[in-house]
């Protein structure tokens, strides 16, 4: 089935510089009798009605050369270099001669009975005659240019291009233009496609100016690119225009390993490509995924590589009698771990799971502190305990889905941020809203979330309207046939959080139970901020350190926790504090011993997003140092503290995962969670009182966005981002001089 652009809209938003999700609309499968047969190069094919000649071309398996089309944005028709022949096509007369008119493949409309012919003399001729105007003011950059190896117009003027050219005058040249430390651009090379220009997420802030031989692409006035996708735009440029800064003069692709794996830095699990050299990470590339984050990621995955070597523990390290923390060896730290184990109770022993900590890791240690007597096990993250709580999986899982958000006809947001919160979750919202007419209203501060929405209110008491049915815009819910509620994790984190889960549980249900929708349909649903927050509820972590503050333990186990939720004042004078981790951020200056574990993409390893799908991370570099994976030192620790876990491998691990929770082994699966109703009535026990501040989720704005752990935190090009985004609003705050 072929997803079909939209080509109305699609060219009124090139015109204003909007970037925005894909269009390739889920689209309904239309009844055979409805096929049109064309013929490519002699070969039949059916189509539906309104396919392109390019989509009817690839549908046969043949590629059309192409520099302006791109199959998840809107058509422009503007570089030509997609033309074809249609046989018996009609001529065009121009004054006394009869001329042949070449089709455009990416813009055009099927005909019944038309014979396309991608390779007749005439096609290659017209191809070749676009080539050379497109060349005609390329610069020669190709040997010091980064896109070189990966430049669409390098392997289209080899394969279709001429051997020489007929133009003699001199090139144009166009000033570079600074939108910030992320993009690098080099206009002069650029071919005036307008991917840039079209949507991926909603910011008007790229534009083209003037006409003919002046035209150019920039943001009129000098300002920073100011989105949270902006680094998807070097990614759709076919030529070395908009090409990486960090990246700028580092490596060439043809040098770099490449890795498949997922990214941590927030809970939608996004797929990535992670380029290697020489043991260092030289860039972050997205992988292609319907289901997940299609083909972006957000400008902190790319871009905040560069904190995975920077403020790295490399080493053990023990607090020696001074207080100060000197460096020592495994035997030495992983002893002085195991005997303090072994000389307290197991009530007097707890761990705190971060943000960033893998399956493995997380039922490692569980089964760890299990096997001492020990079930003080807490997520930094909390997470309503009272009525269902994190019993039933439903209660805390995005059940609708990330694709699933395309399907639905009315979005409720209620304390959340989804643009700064989960990008890509946005950026689906967004592709909804655009293409498919999607309704979507909003409880909580007012935000720009780049597409417009109903603002209900900011106090939590217009959720007890929207349980009660008194709210005017329960009408609007019940009159949906796929209503679906979104309630951000971040809310649910006030001391109302049990009363807001029981409103918003309630408002679920009401809408699931009503006349209009359709059966199965799942309406509830949570957005989590953080990688593993859903793994360690699967594994059985209590959400939050308040038990861990009501009764401090004598040995406190930091695993990667580095939010600050807990400080050395929470605890007993004599405690000791084990942090292991990558990154010597918040956690480690109040330990007393360090471990140095892995990074995500130092090891194998399993995390499950916000909608329940477990997936893999891949060793792409070696761990730094005497860093080790996290479940290994773990397993290390057990056999010195006497109570030795029973693997030794990662696959034993993993058949562990299996038997606590299976779904944690079906990678690249969703396990349906449906206990809406039971999770309901348990929800009504809790004290239903709100408070009467406003629901405001933290993340509000973009400086906040780009240091939310303790990679990003690492980051130069992220601090860099923080600083441009500071002058900028310091610089629009200033008075005009006027």
């Amino acid at each position: 089935m072929l997803r079909l652009p939209t080509v109305g809209r699609a060219l009124a938003g090139a015109a204003k510089g909007s970037l925005a999700p894909s269009n390739t609309v889920r689209t309904p499968v239309r009844a055979a009798s409805n096929m049109v047969e064309v013929f490519v190069d002699g070969k039949p094919v059916e189509v539906e009605p309104g396919t392109t000649v390019l989509q009817a071309c690839e549908k046969v398996g043949v590629q059309i050369p192409r520099f302006c089309y791109h199959e998840r944005l809107s058509v422009a028709g503007n570089c030509r270099m997609c033309l074809v022949e249609i046989e018996k096509a009609p001529k065009v007369m121009w004054h006394t001669l009869i001329v042949w008119q070449p089709v455009a493949a990416c813009a055009m409309p099927v005909m019944k009975g038309w014979n396309i012919l991608t390779n007749s003399d005439k096609t290659r001729k017209a191809r070749e005659g676009v080539m050379e105007f497109l060349l005609a003011n390329h610069p020669l950059d190709c040997p010091i240019c980064d896109q070189g190896g990966e430049c669409d117009l390098q392997d289209q003027s080899m394969q279709f291009g001429s051997d020489r050219s007929r133009f003699s005058e001199g090139k144009r040249a166009v000033e570079d233009k600074n939108i910030g430390p992320l993009i690098k651009t080099i206009m002069t090379r650029c071919i005036q496609c307008t991917r840039c220009v079209r949507e991926i997420a909603g910011v008007e802030d790229l534009g083209t100016t003037g006409r003919g031989n002046n035209l150019q692409i920039g943001t009129y006035v000098e300002k920073m690119f100011m989105s949270e996708l902006s680094g998807n735009v070097i990614d759709v440029c076919p030529v070395g225009a908009l090409t990486s800064k960090p990246y700028a003069f580092t490596a060439r692709p043809w040098e770099t390993r490449k890795t498949e794996s997922v990214d941590v830095l927030d809970a939608v699990g996004s797929n990535i490509v992670v380029s290697t050299r020489g043991g260092e990470v030289m860039r972050v590339m997205p992988r292609l995924n319907e289901d997940v984050n299609e083909e972006w990621i957000s400008d902190k995955t790319r871009f905040a590589y560069d904190g995975l070597k920077r403020q790295r523990l490399t080493q053990p390290m023990v607090k020696d009698s001074s207080g100060q923390l000197t460096p020592s060896t495994w035997e030495d730290a992983l002893t002085r771990v195991a005997g303090a184990l072994q000389g307290v109770q197991g009530s007097e022993v707890a761990a705190i799971a971060g943000g960033m900590v893998d399956a493995e890791a997380l039922v490692s240690l569980k089964d760890l502190l299990n096997r001492m007597n020990s079930e003080n096990l807490c997520t930094e993250e909390l997470f309503p305990m009272a009525g269902a709580g994190t019993d039933l999986r439903s209660n805390y899982l995005l059940n609708t889905g990330i694709a699933g958000i395309e399907d639905c006809d009315l979005l409720l947001l209620i304390g959340t941020n989804p643009r700064y919160e989960a990008p890509l979750f946005n950026a689906r919202i967004r592709k909804s809203w655009l293409h498919n007419e999607l309704r979507v209203a909003l409880v909580g501060r007012s935000v720009d979330l780049s597409y417009t929405y109903d603002h209900l209110g900011e106090e939590a008491a217009v959720l007890q309207e929207l349980a009660n049915g008194t709210h005017p815009f329960c009408q609007v819910l019940s009159s949906a046939k796929r209503p679906v509620v979104v309630v951000g994790s971040s809310s649910l984190q006030r001391e109302d959080g049990a009363a807001i889960l029981s409103a918003v549980s309630t408002i679920a249900q009401n809408a699931r139970t009503s006349s209009g929708v359709e059966e199965g349909w799942k309406v509830l649903n949570v957005l989590h901020r953080v990688a593993s927050q859903v793994a360690a509820l699967d594994l059985g972590y209590k959400a939050g350190v308040e038990a861990i503050r009501k009764n401090p333990p004598k040995v406190l186990f930091l695993l990667g926790a580095d939010a600050g939720c807990i400080t050395r004042a929470d605890l007993p004078k004599n405690s000791l504090v084990v942090y292991q981790g990558h990154h010597g951020d918040v956690g480690a200056p109040m330990a007393d011993i360090i471990l140095p574990g892995a990074a995500y993409t130092e090891k194998n390893a399993t995390y499950v997003n916000t909608e329940g799908r477990s997936q893999q991370t891949r060793v792409a570099v070696t761990a730094p140092g005497m860093a080790r994976e996290d479940w290994k030192i773990i397993r290390a620790i057990s056999e010195l503290a006497g109570v030795t876990l029973p693997y030794d491998s990662v696959d034993e691990v993993r058949s562990r995962l299996a038997e606590v929770s299976p779904n944690l082994v079906r990678y690249d699966d969703v396990e349906q969670a449906n206990y809406f109703k039971q999770a309901n009535e348990l929800s009504k026990a809790v004290n239903q009182a709100l408070l009467a501040a406003p629901l405001v989720p933290p993340q509000l704005t973009a400086k906040d966005f780009y240091m939310t752990d303790s990679i990003s935190r690492a980051s130069q090009t992220m601090a860099k981002c923080v600083k441009a985004i500071t002058e900028g609003a310091n610089a629009i705050d200033e008075p005009s001089i006027c």
